[in-house]
């Protein structure tokens, strides 16, 4: 597998799982719990996440991995809960041609 395409996974899948802490943990936690902090460490994990993810994209379509619509495809399915999950599905190593 192509390096390029490893760390797309990689970070997609953990970007994904961030998101979801984000969402799911952090953000109750600040507003029916009243721990602020939550959201505080798991937005800057978060946002370390989706800027190393974006830079994976960046660099999948610079070696030519991910064609550009593919490359809009996991920007956008980013943007989704449980959306980086997707992308596993869709551009494994055999569909990557697609």
């Amino acid at each position: 597998m192509n390096a390029a395409l490893k760390w797309f996974h990689k970070v997609g899948y953990w970007e994904g799982i961030s998101y979801l802490i984000l969402l799911f943990i952090a953000m109750p936690l600040k507003y029916w719990a009243g721990i602020k902090i939550a959201v505080s460490i798991a937005g800057i994990i978060h946002g370390a996440l989706f800027v190393a993810f974006m830079w994976t994209i960046l660099q999948a379509l610079l070696e030519k991995v991910l064609t550009f619509k593919q490359c809009v495809l996991a920007f956008l399915l980013s943007l989704v809960p449980f959306g980086t999950f997707y992308l596993h599905r869709i551009y494994d190593e055999k569909n990557l041609k697609n």
